[in-house]
Formats: C-alpha cells, sequence, structure tokens
C-alpha cells in the first residue's frame, strides 16, 4: 500500500512539474513576438513621458526612433563572425565601435532639436547615469566571480 501511495505521489509531483515547464515556454514565446511598431511606439511613449514632451515632440520623436531602430538596435545583439565561435577581429569591432559612436551622435544631434533645452538637459544626465551604472542586465558582461579561472 505504501509503494502504490509513494508511486502515485512521484507520479503526480513529475507531471505537475513537466506542465509548469509547459506553461514557461509558453510565455517565454509570447514575450518573443512583440510588434517591433509597438515596442517602438511604447519606448517613444516612455521617453515622451519622462521627459514631459507634448504631442507634436512625440510624433516627432517616434519618426526619429523609427529612422534609427535598424541602425542602432540590431547592432548590439549582432556580433561579426560570432555566429561561427569565432571572435570578429580588432579592426571590425572598431569599425563598428565608430560606426555606433556616429549613429549615437547624429540621434542626439536630431533629439536635440525636438527638446527643448531643459528636456535635452534632463536626458543627457539620465543617459550618464545609464552609462555610469553599466550593461544592462541579461546585456553585456558577465558578473566577475572570484572562483573563475581568468
Amino acid at each position: 500500500m505504501k509503494k502504490i501511495v509513494l508511486a502515485l505521489v512521484a507520479a503526480i509531483t513529475m507531471s505537475a512539474t513537466a506542465m509548469a515547464q509547459d506553461e514557461n515556454k509558453e510565455q517565454k514565446r509570447e514575450r518573443k513576438q512583440v510588434d517591433r511598431t509597438e515596442m517602438l511606439k511604447q519606448r517613444t511613449d516612455e521617453t515622451a513621458k519622462a521627459y514631459g514632451l507634448n504631442e507634436t515632440q512625440a510624433a516627432q520623436l517616434l519618426e526619429l526612433n523609427t529612422k534609427f531602430a535598424d541602425k542602432m538596435g540590431p547592432a548590439w545583439g549582432r556580433r561579426p563572425g560570432g555566429r561561427n565561435g569565432q571572435r570578429p577581429l580588432r579592426e571590425e569591432m572598431q569599425k563598428r565601435r565608430q560606426e555606433m559612436e556616429q549613429n549615437r551622435e547624429a540621434y542626439a544631434a536630431e533629439l536635440q532639436k525636438i527638446m527643448t533645452e531643459d528636456q535635452y538637459k534632463a536626458y543627457q544626465e539620465d543617459m550618464k547615469k545609464r552609462m555610469q551604472n553599466g550593461p544592462r542586465r541579461g546585456h553585456g558582461q558577465r558578473p566577475h566571480r572570484d572562483n573563475d579561472n581568468r
């Protein structure tokens, strides 16, 4: 009798675990299917709210974000030569870094035309803070561990 009860408990536990894993996979799939235009609009709305942009400024910002989305967005996630396991060459990395910096400067110049002086100063201060805080969670460098053999 005890063996039957233990077997039933084990079966229920395994099935509950499997169902929980399936549910997590579905949630992850739903998150990945985000519409690009919706994401741009959401980012624009957050920025407009944070810096008190009016409707005209928000519309101009949406155009700017759309214009620069392909120039700035995908470059962060891609690494030339990284897919086949090879590290990119130093020259490639320097070239990409220069391109990203030029895009960032061009974006900032356009943004400065859209925002008022006070709004742009607040934006610059926030960007400085973000740069000082380092990479976002899930991006960039891994945290250093004492037991790593580096």
